[in-house]
Parts: C-alpha cells; structure tokens; sequence
C-alpha cells in the first residue's frame, strides 16, 4: 500500500482530479469531520458531489470518520487561528493545543490495523488521506501521515 495527502485549498476542480488520477489513486479516505465546504468555489469537495465524481472515475470513497477531529479540537485551533489573526486557508502550522488533543483523544485511540485490514480488503493499493488545508502541516492529516510514517514505517506522498 502507498499513502498519499491531499487538500483543496488553492487548487481548481481539475487539478484537484488530475492529481488523483496521475497517482493512480484507488481509494479516496476522507477525515473531515465535516464533508462540506462553504461557497462555490470548492463546492466540488462536498460530499455528494465528490462522491459521484470519484464513483466516475473508479475510485472508491471511504469515510474515516474517527480520524476527524471532534468539535471542541477544532475549537482549540479556531482560537489560536483568532490569536494569530490568521485564517483557516492562510494556516501553515497546527497549533500546539490541536496537536496534542488530536493525538491523545483520536491518534492514541484509532485501530490502525482495522484500518489496513480494510483496505486490503478493498484491495487499495494507493490511498489518499484528504481534508481541505492546502499544507499537511496545518492540517491534522499531516498527523494521521506522521503516525502511518513512523509507528508503520509507510512512505507517504504529500499532492
């Protein structure tokens, strides 16, 4: 199995597929917390219409939601955000606080080998985590990679 990330922010509608298809992905993870996105702009993220998309060019959808952080973790990174004077699409780190929630009350407690099993059940070979930051770094898939690259040794591709 090979892992990548992937967000919206800052792509178009096709870059966005373009980049799912070069890579050959075959099994489209969502770790929202919420499968939405406000505006038009990325309103081709949004479940259903991602889900008819990806169902059109073969890619199967999968919806990890005990990866997504809960609400009150997001709450703690809104109010570093409101600190910082810095918006959600302008984030390019993680707070200290998410970090550290999000790792002891969803990362500690998550069975990855559940996980695996079921992808291989579904036969993935190429595996995409997907949320809506731009940078991995600012976003929590950039610590579900970190767990998958150094608890199992897994080489994961940043799109």
């Amino acid at each position: 199995m090979e892992f990548f990330t992937i967000g919206v922010y800052n792509t178009t509608e096709n870059e966005f597929f373009d980049k799912l298809l070069k890579n050959k992905i075959d099994i489209f993870c969502d770790i929202r917390q919420r499968r939405g996105v406000r505006g038009s702009k990325y309103a081709f993220v949004n479940s259903n219409r991602l889900q008819e998309k990806l169902q059109a060019l073969n890619i199967n959808y999968s919806y990890v939601q005990n990866l997504a952080p809960t609400t009150e973790i997001r709450e703690t990174q809104n109010e570093i955000d409101l600190e910082k004077k810095e918006l959600k699409r302008e984030r390019l780190r993680l707070g200290n606080t998410f970090i550290l929630e999000y790792e002891n009350r969803i990362l500690n407690h998550f069975d990855f080998n559940l996980f695996f099993e079921n992808l291989e059940r579904n036969n993935a070979k190429k595996i995409v985590l997907f949320c809506v930051e731009e940078h991995p770094e600012a976003c929590h898939r950039s610590l579900v990679s970190d767990k998958l690259k150094n608890d199992y040794k897994l080489n994961i591709i940043h799109l």
